[in-house]
């Protein structure tokens, strides 16, 4: 945070923006092999050969001048005279100094982003991360939760990959929690809803962001929480819908199974998403909120 707040005073970028692109970027860089890992504070990577200058011979050049020489995009952060890409400040400020060319207002910055990642889906997902920070002031936004109340009557087992065929051959990309018609279902995590609605298979369904890059999807509900809206800010625990059994045909189509919750979770990597199993996740989150009761 002191980081974002030092870099906000020198650039007018609310810092919120700042922790929403470190930890986009962070994200991206834990799923992908193409990309090193991050050692320093910040999560956010730049290719050495475009920080130093495509022509500069040397691609770990720190010299602010002969960096601007090549027309590399590093620049000095702390006043050192050096543009490194071992520092969090250099780094940081370099990112922001993008977004300052652009303006400090909120459309000019999702300009400023789409200009640099020039993908529709990774400012949506940033500027849900900058929502969240802004929203709650602080950083600390892992905590989970199970999906339904651990008072309830719920059996679940892990059933990911399993085969289906309802609609053609496809993969389960979930876990089904069974519990009873209507028992409660609460958002898993922190995040920003971005889908509400119907679809054939998934019946009365909710998508929700959270600030991982994780995509938290929510099927066969029973109906929504009231007045809860696309684009709302959620927090561990709130309440979303109840336990259904709809879905497998047009709206309105119910009872073909039942009553469960479909559980999935997606992971966006800065070009596509996929599946992956939640069910490891389920257990934890069961087990931690069980040892919180205690």
């Amino acid at each position: 945070m002191e980081l974002y707040k030092s870099i906000e005073a020198v650039t007018h970028i609310p810092w919120y923006y700042l922790a929403g692109i470190d930890q986009y970027e962070r994200n991206v860089r834990q799923s992908r092999r193409d990309l090193p890992k991050a050692e320093g504070l910040t999560g956010i990577y730049f290719k050495p050969e475009v920080w130093a200058g495509i022509l500069n011979p040397n691609i770990d050049d720190d010299n602010l001048l002969s960096i601007q020489f090549f027309n590399g995009i590093g620049l000095d952060g702390d006043g050192d005279g050096k543009a490194s890409l071992a520092n969090d400040i250099d780094v940081l400020y370099t990112f922001a100094h993008h977004l300052l060319s652009y303006g400090t207002d909120h459309d000019n910055i999702k300009l400023g982003l789409w200009d640099y990642y020039k993908r529709d889906k990774t400012v949506s997902i940033i500027i849900g991360k900058a929502r969240l920070y802004k929203h709650f002031g602080h950083l600390d936004l892992d905590h989970h939760v199970f999906p339904l109340p651990l008072r309830s009557d719920y059996t679940f087992r892990s059933t990911w990959g399993a085969a289906r065929g309802w609609g053609g051959r496809r993969i389960h990309e979930g876990t089904d929690i069974f519990a009873g018609y209507g028992v409660p279902v609460r958002a898993t995590a922190y995040g920003v809803i971005e889908m509400k609605g119907w679809n054939r298979f998934g019946g009365w369904r909710i998508g929700i962001r959270d600030i991982n890059n994780n995509y938290h999807y929510f099927a066969h509900l029973s109906g929504f929480a009231k007045d809860l809206k696309v684009g709302q800010l959620v927090e561990p625990g709130m309440l979303i819908g109840g336990v259904g059994s709809s879905g497998y045909g047009p709206p309105g189509t119910s009872g073909k199974f039942p009553p469960h919750l479909h559980y999935g979770i997606y992971k966006d990597n800065g070009f596509t998403e996929w599946s992956y199993d939640p069910y490891p996740h389920l257990r934890l989150w069961e087990r931690q909120e069980r040892n919180r009761k205690k």
